[in-house]
């Protein structure tokens, strides 16, 4: 299977981020002919104000960005893993994925389970549940007959979640994310190669990258994809763009017969 990694650096303006994503998705089947794609955390709307993300977020299905990424996996017969957007249901917001097989139907539904809810060293504050709300389903899909598990950025740092993918069979995890600079720097690559070698899969983490448009902070980019024996197989570089690589499933099997972790689990 051959995947690509969309990296972007969304702001406010959400026509203007939606051009920007179909832009480099389209660039990427023009230049690699991906199997899969994904795009980033929150690719629709990137910002802390409440009333903009109200205002940003759309009904599933049936929204702009959700009739997009619909379009662009039937009209490219590609897997389209839509990173997240802000969904609008019973008067609150959820950040949410949702994917496409390659006619374009939905076969995945992920609302974000752990809400970022920190006060990082400098200062700055973020608390997502403020204008969020959080999910409690644990979400797989098939793409191509291989499972694919789901998650949103600040569920990385909660191994439990993907130890219960692996569970259901996951052999690739999704992470996109919207990753702090500060925490990024140090922690990003680090918890995403654990989480492969945890659980023997491969995971695709397409990030958001650099400032908003305020200046008051950035995003870390670094797009990557880990294999199932913790090695970086593809990263982008800072800015707005895409990494394209394969993921070789027989050599997923021989890892995990080599060290068999799933047969050996006591709890």
């Amino acid at each position: 299977m051959k995947v690509s990694l969309i990296q972007m650096n969304s702001q406010a303006d959400k026509a203007a981020n939606m051009q920007s994503a179909e832009n480099l998705i389209n660039a990427a089947v023009a230049a690699d002919g991906p199997d899969l794609v994904s795009v980033p955390e929150m690719f629709t709307h990137l910002d802390g104000d409440k009333e903009g993300k109200m205002a940003a977020a759309e009904p599933i299905p049936g929204g702009e960005a959700y009739l997009m990424l619909q379009g662009l996996a039937k009209r490219h017969g590609i897997v389209v893993h839509g990173g997240s957007h802000l969904e609008i249901a019973d008067g609150r917001c959820y950040n949410t994925t949702v994917a496409f097989d390659r006619q374009g139907n939905q076969v995945a539904f992920y609302r974000k389970i752990h809400l970022y809810d920190v006060v990082l060293p400098d200062g700055q504050e973020f608390l997502e549940s403020s204008s969020v709300g959080s999910g409690r389903d644990v979400v797989t899909y098939e793409a191509d007959g291989i499972t694919v598990g789901c998650t949103i950025c600040y569920d990385l740092r909660f191994p439990e979640l993907y130890q219960a993918l692996a569970k259901k069979g996951a052999k690739i995890i999704m992470v996109p994310a919207a990753f702090q600079l500060l925490t990024g720097k140090d922690h990003w690559e680090v918890l995403l190669r654990a989480r492969a070698i945890e659980t023997e899969t491969y995971v695709l983490a397409a990030g958001q990258w650099g400032p908003n448009s305020g200046g008051t902070h950035a995003t870390y980019g670094h797009s990557i994809v880990i294999d199932p024996w913790g090695h970086v197989l593809a990263k982008a570089q800072d800015g707005v763009g895409f990494t394209t690589t394969h993921l070789n499933f027989d050599y997923l099997e021989s890892v995990r017969a080599k060290i068999p972790v799933a047969q050996h689990k006591v709890l």
